[in-house]
């Protein structure tokens, strides 16, 4: 094989690497993205529930259904 030949060879390799790491970065970026999301919603629960629990024990302490 001459030189030309491996040469292009190695390009069209290089270049197939190229846009394989392209798709798989786009893809990283998007999981990250949808993960920030879940995050974001998983807080938002977690604070609600968390007054939640104090509005319940306000209760349950007017109703006197808890000692103290």
């Amino acid at each position: 094989m001459s030189d030309k030949v491996t040469n292009e060879l190695i390009f069209e390799t290089l270049k197939r690497m190229q846009e394989a790491l392209a798709l798989h970065t786009q893809y990283h970026l998007e999981t990250k993205e949808r993960l920030g999301f879940i995050e974001q919603q998983y807080a938002s629960i977690s604070r609600r529930i968390d007054r939640m629990d104090g509005r319940i024990a306000r209760i349950e302490k007017r109703l006197d259904l808890v000692d103290g």
